[in-house]
């Protein structure tokens, strides 16, 4: 495998050597406040008149009172309520439920070791150990140690007045406002960083490109930056496992009123005729994208995400190229945003140090994956944020910037660290997809080659829609790692690939990595006017053990892509197709007809270990990661799809090696 050296001054390794035991010993050791006073409630009110709610947690002296000096602040958006921040934050954090929510966490992990290989909890439990919930909820160390916190339900969510806008142009206003608001108060020293996870990173990124003054540092945990390819309709498929889900936990959410109020005659009238107005925000697109018949009968409101320049498809893009704020970005490679997270690192113009990136290998909701603050690993989340934090806003020289600029856990091994992603001396492969039997995928529709030249076949391999990719990565992927439990599912493909054909390579002679985009070329046949592809990248281990490594997804009427924001190879192949989802720019496709169909991975960087194989797996469905459009499911009639095998129009997969197969 090949690793860059470290830069002069860099940290060793991912772990972040004697640096990150100073960054623990900061943020574990004692503080310099003992308390922390909480302001509940608190009134800000927007240029537009509507009253945002917020939570300040401010550094305390053992009675609980404030104090008197000033301080940066740490703002954080939420949509989940503050109340369940609160809530959150009382429970893990005190100092006698916190330790003893800390032991049965472990308890139950250790008790359930025997049944791991049938449903494994500590995937949720390790979010705990590893200081990923404190990115989410209040770190009251880090209040303690000097900062003053603030958690605002953003409008129309929680306790704040107003229309929930969903990361739109008022909503980002807002934000901004909230910045300057936090920047000027008495508590203030003027400095403000912001924290939070999901969609409290979203707002970051969103306020960042914006470059307010006081805006200092920011800490996005697992943050999207181009919401319609991340997971409204990655590929053009809706994200029905994920945005179900999502809109009815914060649209329910949104409705507990504020009790307090309730009891003290102070309740608050204009938020509940905001929430009477608009109860269910985004379900009438949610509903029309799975119920619209046909295109001519596309409501505005659905085609307004469908076409290019409409209010939500220009406020959900990152403008990740505008930030000039230190940015510090946490994902992972089967997160909902992997889409986004390594570009957003790319395009931003500040310097390896003034931005960072972590990438594991965790789902959603299992923050930090289990692989964090442990040897070999890098720091906790809590730690690192807290460092980030007091190089930026307090001027603290505590070596945060020399770490990384890059840690990677390679999927099917352990961390490293690099100077950049993909990291620099892959060299470009193609590897063609054969009819051959492969011997090692008995149990798949149609078990194929993946071989360094194309073969002489002609012919068809089909394949049809199927419902078994219910229980695979991608469904752990979209469903936020809920069905990570079960890894039987998430960590072998074997069940899903009863639907698949699969392509599996002879088995490596050495270890290697794959680092960056792959993307699967299908020479394909429809027997209608659409269809549905699919296609992962796995890893073979010799017991036959197939492991998702990456995916990609596209609707075959929207596979049309925009060059000019596209990766390609030296030798012309698109590597990185970036779909322009419009459907303006939809293309039906002429039955029986060969059309070349561009399936673009996520990135990935994933080490192949000798006598392991490589395999490619196509789909015609990729239940709940993705369902087309209703209008475009119609169209496909659900009919067998296929792979035209022809010399002269090869399907294959062009992969980022450290050395090439064969």
């Amino acid at each position: 495998m090949l690793v860059l050296p470290a830069t002069a001054g860099a940290q060793p390794s991912a772990t972040g050597g004697a640096s990150a035991a100073r960054w623990a010993t900061s943020h574990d050791g004692p503080q310099p406040y003992a308390g922390v006073s909480v302001s509940w409630d608190v009134p800000i009110r927007m240029s537009d008149g509507t009253v945002l709610r917020a939570n300040v947690y401010r550094p305390a002296d053992k009675s609980g009172r404030a104090t008197s000096q000033r301080h940066p602040v740490v703002v954080n958006m939420t949509p989940y309520t503050k109340l369940i921040t609160a809530v959150g934050t009382a429970v893990t954090q005190h100092p006698v439920l916190g330790p003893f929510l800390t032991q049965l966490v472990d308890g139950v992990s250790q008790s359930a070791a025997p049944i791991r290989d049938i449903a494994d909890v500590s995937q949720l439990t390790n979010t705990l150990r590893d200081g990923g919930a404190r990115t989410f909820l209040v770190d009251e160390d880090l209040v303690r140690s000097g900062y003053t916190q603030v958690v605002v339900d953003v409008r129309g969510t929680g306790f704040s007045q107003g229309r929930w806008d969903v990361f739109q142009s008022r909503e980002q206003a807002d934000t901004v406002e909230v910045i300057d608001w936090a920047a000027k108060q008495r508590f203030s020293n003027g400095k403000v960083g912001m924290s939070g996870v999901s969609y409290s990173a979203i707002n970051q990124i969103q306020a960042a490109n914006k470059n307010p003054a006081a805006l200092k540092a920011i800490f996005p945990v697992e943050p999207g930056g181009d919401l319609i390819r991340d997971i409204v309709a990655p590929g053009g498929a809706l994200g029905v496992g994920f945005l179900p889900m999502w809109l009815t936990l914060v649209n329910s959410t949104k409705m507990v009123p504020n009790v307090a109020s309730m009891l003290d005659g102070t309740f608050d009238w204009t938020w509940l005729a905001d929430r009477i107005s608009d109860p269910f925000t985004f379900y009438p697109e949610l509903f029309a994208a799975l119920l619209t018949p046909d295109i001519p009968s596309v409501p505005p409101q659905l085609d307004e995400l469908l076409t290019t320049n409409s209010e939500p498809r220009t406020s959900w893009l990152d403008h990740a190229e505008r930030i000039t704020t230190p940015t510090f970005i946490y994902g992972g490679w089967f997160d909902l945003f992997t889409n986004s997270e390594v570009r957003m690192y790319n395009k931003i113009p500040l310097a390896p140090g003034r931005k960072q990136l972590i990438m594991g290998d965790g789902y959603h909701l299992t923050i930090g994956g289990g692989q964090q603050g442990r040897a070999g690993t890098p720091p906790r989340l809590d730690v690192l944020q807290k460092a980030w934090f007091d190089k930026w806003l307090k001027g603290i020289d505590n070596g945060i910037d020399r770490y990384g600029p890059v840690n990677l856990k390679q999927v099917g091994d352990s961390w490293m660290t690099a100077q950049q992603f993909p990291r620099a001396g892959m060299t470009r492969q193609r590897l063609y997809l054969g009819d051959r039997r492969s011997g090692t995928a008995p149990h798949a529709v149609r078990d194929g080659s993946l071989t360094t030249a194309p073969t002489g076949s002609r012919g068809r391999l089909t394949i049809s829609p199927g419902v078994l990719t219910l229980c695979s990565r991608d469904s752990a992927q979209q469903t936020a790692g809920a069905t990570a439990l079960f890894p039987w599912c998430a960590e072998d493909a074997r069940i899903s690939e009863r639907n698949a054909l699969t392509f599996t390579s002879a088995p490596v002679r050495t270890t290697r990595s794959v680092s960056g985009y792959a993307n699967v070329r299908v020479n394909a046949v429809m027997d209608a006017t659409d269809g549905y592809w699919t296609a992962t990248l796995n890893d073979v281990a010799p017991d036959g053990t197939s492991k998702v490594i990456s995916s990609g997804q596209v609707v075959a009427s929207l596979r049309g892509y925009d060059r000019g924001q596209s990766q390609f190879a030296s030798n012309g192949d698109v590597t990185d197709p970036f779909y322009t989802l419009t459907l303006d720019s939809r293309e039906r496709v002429r039955p029986g007809r060969p059309v070349t169909i561009d399936i673009g991975l996520l990135p990935t960087e994933a080490s192949i270990k000798a006598g392991h194989r490589l395999r490619v797996d196509v789909f015609a469905m990729n239940l709940p990661r993705g369902l087309p459009l209703r209008p475009l499911l119609n169209e496909s009639q659900l009919k067998p799809q296929h792979i035209q095998l022809d010399p002269r129009r090869p399907s294959f997969v062009n992969l980022p090696v450290s050395q090439a197969i064969g």
